[in-house]
């Protein structure tokens, strides 16, 4: 076990790097002017760039080598008409049949076919002495135009809706509603920027702050650096988007990250800068030791929530990928504005930060926090001396309340949530409503069945296709198969099965498994034929089935290098097994309160979401990469004044109190301006938003409070020294990082 002198001596050479980030801190303070207007540039250049050329946002689920993807290709090799990406324009006429305004039906038909990147267009009416299409409802008052594009739609830019609008105008013209589905309904949906959620976090933050820190301009700061710095990353991500695509949901997930560490860096540093100011620390030279100290601690936090979410990489999904890129942009700028625009505010506030005051400001505790016990006691010392006291009760009380909030999470199902969920605000939730009232809900989310014979003698093909559509007669949970159909080259069969329930609904995958795994494989047993279902819901039960599968290996890559990074800072192997395992206990208690509100409808219904859904596949592997890195930010902060104690005085229990009375209530300001900040994105008609924006406030809400102050100090005070052990030949292999500096 490493004895307090030695980690003191550990400690001193490892500050190198303290004295550039001290010189960086005092050259900002002093230099503000030059910060700010560089920074002010910076970020009127991106901001301009972004509104010139920025690039745009779309969800792409294709995943080249899956079997939807490959029976896709076949699709537009031997069908070129039948392949690309479909959208619905769903038509209804309550006056009476549409038959009644074929004329514009023809009209809209032919236009549409007219514009860029259509492929096909199928009329819902059909020909004289021709069978019926499928598209038309029983009664004849709804039906659905099917136009198929060379590429996804919403990559087009809002701009082609104009032609589409055109192209329809006559059916409009004539009463007939005319709606928007599909990824043609996507692109359709209203795309101004709704600030309702920002600001309802601003205004959040700035209570908390002004509570915290007692003044208005200490309150202000940490809003000011993060707002730049997260409208600069945004710029840089819409940037990025010119050369990559990027989900929709990227830049909303990129602000709610920005905004959340951002005003935390923030919050942490000033709260250091304060401290120093009261005990007659010059501004510069308080500015300097900030960034040296504190400004470590947040590089660190940085890197660590970085790497959490580059470890969804490791999916090899990059629709997942590039969603953690899209974080760790707001990530960046947001450590970079704490290391350079905070001390740059700072310096030109001097000794004016605490103007304007609301109340009588509070000191953080001795700066020098050196645990001797010279520093006055207060609230959280006390309590964390309660824990000492009986750390088996407050160990157990945290365990039975994250145990509680994570029982839901043993009933997960996860899925894709369709259209049905939307707000009725939206064209494609309209048109998904009026397809479920004239054909099903299963014909919101039809399955292509995709049967290459082009290996197939031409003697054995009739037999192939009486053996395939004998396969599919009675399968469970289809509403219907259409007959196998051949392609024009007759190389290629094709039909389409509709399913009983919606597509987000667990009878869809059943059919969707069914089909791809029995069914098919039974139809084209003995032949040399190949079999596929593709389409939009089958790309998205494929990338589902991906996801799920790589999950456990995203956990174990990001678990695993967080274990790493606590254990070179802090030298203490239990210590890092103990972040880790604490920090899986709050993700599970998120998830289960995610599960039990969306999929079990516990308060869906009052959030803004119509009915029970399942949880968006991509959505827990996103929540482990943000809500892990988010938790082993609070773990440094409060392990490394608990680190900083323990090195000068080796009382390992006194030191969790220090720790606990340091930072304590900085890290409970800090968590509760990220609960508000998250919870205010629950407001979104986002879903997928919404799912996030719950689970990441109750995972730092948990983290905050359950973890922080009742399983961390009760952990360590069980450990004791042996929290702090690290075998000999581990410390020299292992490089040495000094996470508060001096």
């Amino acid at each position: 076990m490493a004895t307090p002198d030695e980690n003191r001596s550990s400690a001193r050479t490892t500050t190198a790097g303290a004295g550039g980030l001290h010189g960086l801190g005092r050259w900002c303070a002093r230099h503000w002017v030059l910060v700010l207007i560089g920074w002010l540039v910076l970020l009127g250049a991106l901001h301009g760039l972004q509104n010139s050329v920025g690039g745009t946002y779309s969800d792409d689920f294709s995943l080249p080598g899956v079997q939807s993807h490959t029976g896709q290709q076949v699709l537009a090799a031997h069908a070129p008409s039948a392949g690309g990406t479909n959208a619905q324009i769903v038509l209804h006429d309550a006056t009476g049949p549409l038959t009644g305004v074929s004329g514009q039906i023809g009209q809209s038909v032919t236009s549409l076919q007219h514009l860029p990147h259509v492929l096909a267009v199928q009329n819902p009416l059909p020909a004289p002495g021709a069978p019926p299409t499928g598209a038309l409802s029983s009664n004849g008052t709804i039906g659905y135009l099917t136009v198929r594009f060379d590429s996804n739609p919403t990559t087009f830019g809002t701009d082609y809706l104009h032609g589409v609008d055109d192209a329809v105008a006559p059916l409009r013209a004539a009463g007939v509603q005319v709606e928007y589905g599909g990824p043609l309904g996507e692109l359709a949906r209203p795309h101004t920027k709704d600030l309702t959620s920002e600001a309802i976090g601003f205004a959040v933050a700035v209570v908390v702050l002004l509570i915290g820190f007692g003044s208005v301009v200490a309150a202000g700061l940490p809003l000011v650096t993060a707002l730049i710095a997260v409208i600069v990353g945004l710029s840089c991500l819409s940037l990025l988007a010119i050369a990559f695509t990027f989900a929709t949901v990227s830049p909303t997930l990129a602000t709610m990250i920005g905004l959340g560490v951002g005003i935390d860096y923030a919050l942490f540093l000033i709260t250091r800068h304060r401290q120093l100011l009261m005990d007659g620390v010059d501004p510069v030279e308080a500015a300097g030791k900030s960034v040296s100290t504190s400004g470590r601690a947040v590089i660190v936090s940085g890197c660590t929530v970085a790497i959490a979410l580059a470890g969804l990489s490791v999916s090899r999904v990059s629709f997942i990928g590039k969603l953690g890129v899209a974080a760790m942009v707001t990530v960046a700028t947001a450590v970079l504005g704490a290391i350079t625009l905070v001390p740059a505010l700072l310096g030109l506030l001097g000794r004016r930060i605490d103007r304007w005051r609301v109340r009588t400001p509070v000191a953080e505790g001795s700066s020098a926090g050196d645990g001797t016990g010279e520093q006055a006691h207060g609230a959280w010392h006390n309590y964390a001396r309660r824990v000492e006291r009986r750390p088996w009760w407050f160990l157990a009380g945290g365990v039975v309340v994250i145990a509680v909030l994570a029982i839901p999470l043993f009933s997960i199902r996860l899925g894709h949530i369709d259209d049905g969920a939307d707000p009725t605000s939206f064209t494609d939730r309209r048109a998904f409503d009026l397809i479920t009232q004239g054909f099903g809900p299963g014909a919101n989310g039809p399955l292509t069945i995709v049967v290459d014979q082009s290996a197939v003698p031409a003697g054995d093909r009739a037999t192939l296709a009486g053996d395939l559509q004998h396969a599919l007669t009675g399968v469970p949970g289809a509403a219907s198969i259409s007959p196998l159909q051949p392609t024009p080259d007759g190389d290629v069969l094709i039909a389409t099965a509709i399913s009983t329930g919606a597509p987000q609904d667990a009878v869809t995958t059943h059919l969707f498994n069914h089909l791809l795994h029995d069914a098919l494989p039974q139809g084209t047993a003995g032949t040399t034929a190949k079999s596929y279902l593709t389409g939009t819901t089958a790309a998205q039960l494929d990338f589902l089935e991906l996801v799920s599968a790589r999950l456990p290996l995203i956990i174990a890559v990001v678990v695993g290098l967080a274990f790493l990074i606590i254990l070179a800072v802090f030298r203490g192997l239990l210590v890092a097994v103990k972040a880790a395992v604490l920090n899986l206990l709050s993700i599970a208690a998120s998830y289960g309160v995610v599960v039990a509100v969306f999929q079990w409808g516990w308060g869906g219904p009052a959030l803004g979401v119509a009915g029970k859904v399942p949880i968006e596949s991509y959505v827990p592997m996103m929540m482990f990469a943000i809500v892990f890195g988010l938790s082993m930010d609070y773990e440094v902060f409060l392990l490394s004044r608990v680190h900083e104690s323990w090195i000068h005085t080796g009382d390992s229990r006194g030191s969790v109190a220090h720790g606990l009375e340091i930072t304590a209530r900085v890290i409970s300001c800090a968590a509760l301006i990220m609960v508000s900040v998250f919870a205010a994105f629950i407001l979104s008609d986002n879903i997928v938003v919404k799912m996030l924006g719950l689970g990441l406030a109750v995972s730092v809400l948990v983290d905050a409070t359950v973890v922080r102050l009742l399983l961390v100090p009760a952990v360590l005070t069980l450990l004791g020294r042996h929290a702090w052990w690290l075998p000999h030949w581990l410390d020299r292999l292992l490089p040495h990082l000094n996470v508060e500096g001096e």
